[in-house]
């Protein structure tokens, strides 16, 4: 177990007082009762808050109390706030990815990671703008072309996305996190969206990650 050092201006402190303490009782004439000194912050901060000791019996000055040993300071938490707070822009993206990774650790192949994080984003951006969706034809069909896009390009942006596997090593799920403003000009953040995908093979036996219709 470690303990955190002494501040040394703390301590610098704590000995001026006591010296100047023990000078003041030393020149005060015998017989005559000290009055007790009113507690500087300094002192406060060393014996942390402690109640006062009793006073002296009237008459007999007693030499001053050893300081006593600081508190630990407290420090600030290290622990991040899991989310950042609404509206606080591309700063915050960073702080929503490390705690999705953090939440939900990795357990695909690299490859194959990066694949279905590459698809994941294209089909959202293809969903919420319309960008792209002619690539995605299985997916948004002849609607593509008629459904506008509820979201304004300009101010769409994705702020997090993990790929993981969905219950088998042949399944899997893109979860994203997101931010646009709609046509109505509202704009949201830490929108959630999943995509889930399939592995298939071809008759050649490469495999590949087909995208699943949203239901």
């Amino acid at each position: 177990m470690t303990t955190t050092p002494r501040s040394p201006r703390l301590l610098l402190l704590t000995t001026v007082l006591l010296a100047v303490a023990g000078l003041a009782l030393l020149g005060m004439p015998h017989g005559q009762e000290p009055s007790a000194p009113a507690p500087s912050p300094a002192t406060q901060a060393t014996t942390g808050g402690a109640s006062a000791a009793a006073e002296p019996p009237a008459g007999k000055p007693t030499a001053p109390a050893a300081a006593t040993e600081p508190s630990t300071p407290s420090t600030p938490s290290a622990v991040e706030s899991a989310l950042p707070l609404h509206g606080e822009g591309a700063a915050g993206d960073q702080v929503v990815q490390r705690n999705l990774a953090a939440a939900w650790p990795a357990d695909l192949p690299a490859a194959d990671e990066r694949v279905l994080l590459a698809a994941g984003r294209a089909l959202l951006r293809a969903d919420a703008t319309g960008v792209g969706r002619t690539q995605w034809p299985t997916i948004f069909g002849d609607s593509g072309q008629t459904v506008a896009p509820a979201f304004a390009t300009a101010r769409f942006r994705i702020q997090a996305a993990i790929a993981r596997r969905d219950h088998s090593p042949h399944t899997a799920v893109v979860h994203l996190v997101w931010a646009g403003t709609d046509r109505g000009g509202t704009f949201t953040d830490l929108r959630i969206t999943d995509w889930h995908f399939t592995r298939t093979t071809t008759t050649k036996g490469a495999s590949t990650w087909t995208p699943q219709p949203r239901t």
